[in-house]
C-alpha cells in the first residue's frame, strides 16, 4: 500500500463536489438515487436511539438530575453532528478534537453507568473514524476507542479480539463501499455529462448545416449573378452612368465576399473548426491592405474570447472602410498570461467613403462590441488618437 493511503483523505460520497463543480454540464445535472433519503433517516434514527438508551438505562429522580442529564444528552449530540460534519469537510483538526471529546464522554457515561449509549458513541465514532479518516489518523483514533471500550468493560481477550477485529473489518467494508459508491457517481455523472456535450455538439452540427444550406449558398448565388452583372456592364460603351453602377456592383459584390467568409467563420465557430487568431488576422488584414502584429506565445483560447477579437476586428474593419477609406491600419493582438489584448487603429484621413456606404448600419457596431466584451468579463475602449485626432483605435481586452 502507498504511503499516500494512510494520509490523504477517502474518496467519500460527499468528496465528489469539485468534480461536479469542475464541469458546468455535470453541475448542472440533477442527482439521482435515494442516498439523501437514506442519510436523513439515519441522521433521526441514530439520536434518537442515544437518547432513549440514556433515558431508559436509569431513572431520572428530581428535575435538577433530569436537566443535567439533557444537557449531557444535548452536547454529546452536538460532539456527534460536529464529529460528522468535519469528517465529511476533510477536516482533520476539527474532525480529530470532536472524536477526542466525544471519547472523553464515553469515558463519563461508562462512568455513570450508561453502557447501552457509551457502547453506541464508541463504536459509531471508531466506524466513521476508519470510513471517513485518513488512516493514519483513523485507525489510531478506531484503536484508542475500541480498546477503551473493551478494557472498562472488562472483555476477556477472545471477546476483545473480536471486537476490535469486527469493528475494524465493519469500518473498512465501510470505507471500500463509500469509496466504490464515490467512483460509480462520479463515472455516472460524467457519462451523463458527456451525452449531454454531444447532443449540444449535435445541435450546432445541425444549427451550421441550416445556415450553411439557406444564408451560405443565397450569398455564393449573389456572388455569381454579382460577376454575371459586372461582366455584362464592362461591355457597354464608357460613360458616367454605366462607371457609376459598375462601381456600385463591384461594391456590392466585395460586401457578398466579406459576408461569406464572415459565415463561413461562423460555421466553423459553431463546427469548433476555427483556424488559430494569428492566421485569421493576417487573412482579414491582407484583404483590407491592414498590417498585423502578433505579441506573445499564441495558445488555444476560449470559444467565446476568440469570437468576440474576430467580431471586433470586422466591425473596426468595417467602421474604417465606411468612415475612413483608404487610411493605413494596424492591428495589434497580444497574449497575455490570463487575457486577450487586441488594439486596431487607423491613421485616419481616407478619402471620403460614398454617402450610402457612410450612412449603412444601426449605427449601434461600438455598443454590441463593449457588451459582448462586457459578457465576458473584458473590457472594449474607443476613440481618436494620432495629431489633432485625426485616427481612431479600438482595444479590447478579455479574459482567456
Amino acid at each position: 500500500m502507498r504511503p499516500a493511503t494512510w494520509t490523504q483523505w477517502p474518496a467519500w460520497e460527499a468528496g465528489d463536489a469539485h468534480i461536479i463543480a469542475s464541469s458546468p454540464v455535470a453541475a448542472s445535472l440533477p442527482a439521482t438515487g435515494g442516498g439523501r433519503q437514506f442519510r436523513l433517516a439515519l441522521r433521526a434514527v441514530v439520536p434518537m436511539s442515544v437518547i432513549y438508551a440514556i433515558f431508559s438505562e436509569h431513572h431520572i429522580s428530581g428535575w435538577l438530575a433530569g436537566v443535567v442529564q439533557a444537557a449531557a444528552v444535548a452536547a454529546a449530540g452536538w460532539l456527534m453532528w460536529v464529529f460528522n460534519r468535519s469528517t465529511r469537510q476533510h477536516r482533520l483538526v476539527p474532525s480529530l478534537l470532536s472524536g477526542g471529546l466525544l471519547l472523553v464522554a464515553a469515558a463519563v457515561g461508562q462512568w455513570q453507568g450508561f453502557s447501552v449509549a457509551v457502547a453506541m458513541l464508541t463504536f459509531g465514532c471508531a466506524l466513521v473514524a476508519i470510513q471517513r479518516m485518513p488512516l493514519a489518523a483513523g485507525v489510531p483514533v478506531a484503536a484508542v476507542a475500541l480498546g477503551g471500550y473493551t478494557v472498562a468493560n472488562h472483555q476477556t481477550l477472545i471477546s476483545s479480539v473480536v471486537t476490535l477485529v469486527g469493528m475494524g473489518l465493519a469500518g473498512c467494508v465501510m470505507r471500500l463501499d463509500a469509496g466504490s459508491r464515490h467512483r460509480l457517481k462520479v463515472q455516472e455523472r460524467a457519462a451523463r455529462a458527456a451525452e449531454a456535450e454531444s447532443a449540444a455538439l449535435g445541435e450546432r452540427a445541425r444549427i451550421a448545416r441550416d445556415i450553411h444550406d439557406v444564408l451560405a449558398h443565397s450569398l455564393s448565388a449573389q456572388l455569381v449573378h454579382l460577376e454575371a452583372a459586372r461582366l455584362r456592364i464592362e461591355q457597354e460603351e464608357p460613360g458616367p452612368f454605366r462607371d457609376q453602377i459598375l462601381q456600385r456592383v463591384v461594391a456590392a459584390r466585395s460586401m457578398a465576399r466579406d459576408g461569406l467568409a464572415e459565415t463561413r467563420q461562423a460555421l466553423s465557430a459553431l463546427r469548433g473548426e476555427m483556424a488559430p487568431l494569428g492566421d485569421y488576422l493576417r487573412e482579414v488584414a491582407a484583404s483590407d491592405g491592414a498590417e498585423v502584429d502578433v505579441e506573445g506565445t499564441p495558445r488555444p483560447v476560449p470559444t467565446e474570447a476568440s469570437q468576440t477579437v474576430r467580431r471586433v476586428v470586422q466591425e473596426a474593419l468595417t467602421n474604417v472602410r465606411k468612415h475612413a477609406p483608404g487610411a493605413r491600419v494596424h492591428i495589434d493582438l497580444t497574449y497575455g498570461p490570463d487575457e486577450l489584448a487586441l488594439c486596431v487603429r487607423d491613421s485616419g484621413g481616407g478619402g471620403a467613403a460614398p454617402q450610402e456606404l457612410a450612412s449603412s448600419g444601426s449605427g449601434y457596431g461600438l455598443l454590441g462590441m463593449r457588451e459582448r466584451a462586457e459578457l465576458l468579463g473584458g473590457t472594449l475602449e474607443a476613440g481618436p488618437v494620432g495629431d489633432g485626432g485625426k485616427g481612431y483605435s479600438v482595444r479590447l481586452r478579455v479574459p482567456a
